[in-house]
């Protein structure tokens, strides 16, 4: 791969990454949802309740789009809405019995990239393979 098509290969690793992932919920009997869908369980998972902007702005996605995707979730009872702040101006999105109940085969499936995406890659490789990412990222 010549230095010139780095972004076409960070685009197939997604590609790749969301396939896997997309296996990997249907082996679960996880269904009908998208990997946008787990991203955001993912992160409630991981941060707990939290408003859409800060949802939207972990995953990288615009609030008009979170907003689908969390209405669908809320649809299928994955999460609800909850109103925080003494004056109740301030609604988080967190997670229910039914989106805790995911959180074992979600975990198990980052897992499972995790140990594939860095097979054969060193702990300093990845940290350096970090620092890259994130330049790449923060020029873009």
């Amino acid at each position: 791969m010549k230095k010139e098509q780095i972004i076409f290969l960070i685009s197939r690793v997604r590609y790749k990454a969301n396939k896997f992932l997309v296996r990997e919920m249907k082996a679960h009997n996880i269904n009908g949802l998208a990997v946008s869908h787990g991203e955001i369980l993912g992160t409630l998972m991981y941060r707990g309740p939290s408003t859409m902007t800060e949802v939207a702005r972990i995953i990288g996605k615009d609030k008009s789009t979170i907003t689908a995707l969390i209405s669908k979730l809320i649809r299928m009872e994955y999460v609800e809405k909850r109103k925080r702040g003494a004056d109740n101006r301030f609604t988080q999105i967190a997670l229910t019995p039914k989106g805790e109940a995911l959180k074992p085969a979600f975990f198990s499936i980052a897992g499972k990239l995790r140990t594939l995406s860095y097979k054969g890659i060193t702990n300093d490789e990845r940290d350096h393979l970090v620092r890259l990412l994130t330049t790449l990222h923060e020029n873009l």
